[in-house]
């Protein structure tokens, strides 16, 4: 007699790509998007809103090369992408946790794919920079609400200072278990791998082509993530 009873592997939400290589692919492109927006805009993070706010700071004291409308329409357009996020997890909260990460990946993908097209079609136009400051941002703000409802411990592919620390207070040397050293040691590294592909491709490919290496590294994702 066959068992009724399915393992965690056989469930809908196990099948596809495990969530903890979605969220350490997702911190590499975190990387990225911030190399293309501070290097290639002009000193401004659209994933990073702890740099971002600080940022804002710096424009807002009249420190020179940064800018207040940048940081500000980063910061306020991400927080609208964060809303939405929100909203998209009660609307589809209830049904399959699969479709609901694939579901804001995917419009996280067009996004940056959007973001890739203008970058390419209207390079160094004053406007382009607002575009792409709001079309990253969205997309970030988006994600972001998503990974926190998703709640994988060190894992929020966006932020590494509580990371860090989490790797150095409860290793082995700093008296605890080190049981999730891997997974924060794996954060550090994708994030550190994103920022340097990203550079690489700003100084030598301009914005579009990194921006569309994003768009389609999540849409990927997308298509093939579980939510196990």
């Amino acid at each position: 007699m066959v068992s009724e009873t399915r393992t965690d592997k056989d469930t809908p939400k196990a099948r596809g790509l495990p969530l903890v290589a979605v969220l350490l692919t997702l911190t590499a492109v975190s990387g990225l998007i911030d190399a293309v927006t501070y290097l290639g805009i002009g000193r401004i993070f659209t994933a990073n809103m702890t740099g971002n706010v600080v940022v804002l700071g710096f424009a807002a004291a009249g420190a020179p090369g940064f800018s207040v409308p940048h940081a500000a329409t980063s910061l306020g357009t991400y927080l609208a992408g964060a809303v939405t996020g929100g909203r998209i997890a009660v609307w589809m909260g209830e049904g399959s946790r699969r479709s609901w990460t694939r579901v804001t990946l995917a419009v996280e993908a067009a996004l940056m794919g959007a973001a890739s097209v203008v970058a390419y079609i209207s390079p160094g136009h004053a406007r382009t920079a607002y575009a792409l400051i709001v079309l990253t941002a969205l997309a970030m703000g988006l994600r972001n609400a998503t990974v926190r409802r998703l709640g994988v411990p060190d894992l929020t592919t966006t932020v590494l200072t509580m990371t860090l620390t989490g790797l150095a207070a409860e290793s082995r040397v700093g008296g605890g278990s080190g049981t999730r050293s891997a997974h924060r040691a794996g954060a550090v590294v994708s994030m550190l791998a994103g920022a340097v592909l990203g550079a690489w491709l700003v100084i030598h490919h301009g914005l579009a082509i990194p921006l569309l290496v994003g768009a389609l590294t999540t849409a990927a994702l997308a298509a093939t993530a579980s939510a196990h």
